[in-house]
């Protein structure tokens, strides 16, 4: 039996697609390792962006560069060398994640005729545009979804928005499990004081203040503009009322943060981090006030930890939050809801407490790790 069992192995080959080594960090190695015990892996990423892959013992690395914006010469160098790949590599099945890497991959991979192909829908691009450039992008979605043989999304809500925008046909989407790309480890995402004290020393919060995390890429389309203007009305009420920023600054939104008056001063920023746990667990809510989102990973990552979230009522967040009973919404782009519902939370510890603790329920028994990677075995096991 183990001998049929590592034929089998040898002979189903499988290749993921990505364009940057944060999203394999922060998403899909507990899936690339859990998938080596079945086929032989290859992961296509580049590797030279500066972000070093965690290790993968077991996961063959291949290195190509896929540019995240739109270039006629990256672009066409890339399709050329996934071409190649697949012709040598003959896989059996090919896997991407994010747009570039999502259009790519089908184009190479309906060319070389691989069997199986899938793309996950992590957030639409197109969602917040508007004019020609929405129409191109959405274009590239809809193209995608015809090259490929299986389409995934990450949120029930998502689904539902690309089949009523007309991407999809109805019922050519699957979500795994409640949705999210990966689950959330709930053994790393956790309530630990030792860290909350650690980061708070560090960014000079004390013990009691209320602190309110971002915790991703800091841009527009993300609502920090928003999210700066609501912290400045709560701080007019709320003096203990802290605001941490943590993420590359991909928007030059940081030269905002002076422009909120004496709020500024409780404003606090940091870069990209390896440990968002940290930061996670050194906080008291989780805000979110993104224009768009595939599902919002941060946001269960921090119910996790038992950190209740303040976030935008858009498709995908409303699958991570349940309205009133594991956080808030609020309307997206409207600072003064978003000031609003902030202020319910910083005035009552004891919403908070019930939010989070309904919040950290909910994700063991929906969005564990282990779970979701069991539905995506179980998944690819019904395609091969």
């Amino acid at each position: 039996m183990a001998g049929t069992t590592e034929e089998f192995r040898m002979t189903k080959s499988i290749c993921w697609v990505t364009t940057s080594p944060l999203i394999v960090n922060f998403f899909l190695i507990p899936h690339l390792l859990r998938l080596r015990d079945d086929y032989m892996v290859t992961l296509v990423v580049n590797t030279a962006g500066g972000v070093a892959l965690k290790p993968m013992p077991g996961v063959e690395i291949v290195s190509i560069s896929i540019p995240r914006n739109i270039s006629m010469v990256g672009d066409v160098a890339a399709l050329l060398r996934l071409l190649c790949l697949f012709r040598q590599r003959r896989f059996s099945l090919v896997h991407s994640f994010g747009p570039k890497a999502g259009l790519l991959t089908s184009l190479a991979g309906a060319i070389m005729r691989i069997p199986a192909r899938i793309h996950t829908f992590t957030g639409q691009v197109w969602a917040t545009r508007g004019g020609l450039m929405r129409c191109v992008l959405k274009a590239a979605d809809r193209l995608i979804g015809a090259l490929t043989t299986v389409v995934l999304a990450d949120s029930p809500s998502q689904k539902a928005f690309l089949e009523k925008e007309g991407v999809l046909p109805l019922g050519a989407c699957k979500v795994l499990g409640s949705g999210s790309v990966s689950g959330v480890n709930t053994d790393r995402f956790k309530a630990n004081p030792g860290a909350r004290a650690a980061i708070r020393g560090e960014l000079g919060i004390p013990d009691q203040a209320v602190l309110i995390l971002f915790l991703g890429r800091l841009k527009r389309d993300k609502g920090i503009p928003e999210l700066l203007q609501a912290f400045r009305l709560l701080h007019d009420a709320y003096t203990n009322a802290y605001l941490a920023l943590v993420g590359p600054d991909e928007g030059e939104c940081l030269s905002e943060v002076p422009g909120i008056g004496a709020a500024a001063a409780q404003v606090r920023s940091r870069g990209y981090t390896p440990v968002p746990e940290h930061y996670i667990a050194a906080s008291d809510i989780l805000c979110l006030p993104s224009h768009r989102e595939g599902f919002g990973s941060v946001i269960i990552e921090a119910a996790a930890a038992g950190i209740p979230a303040v976030a935008a009522r858009v498709y995908g967040i409303t699958d991570a939050v349940v309205d009133g009973h594991t956080g808030l919404l609020h309307e997206p782009a409207n600072a003064t809801d978003l000031a609003a519902q902030l202020k319910r939370l910083v005035a009552d510890p004891n919403l908070r407490s019930r939010l989070g603790e309904n919040a950290r329920l909910r994700v063991i028994a929906e969005f564990a790790e282990e779970k979701l990677t069991g539905e995506l075995v179980h998944f690819y096991r019904g395609l091969m």
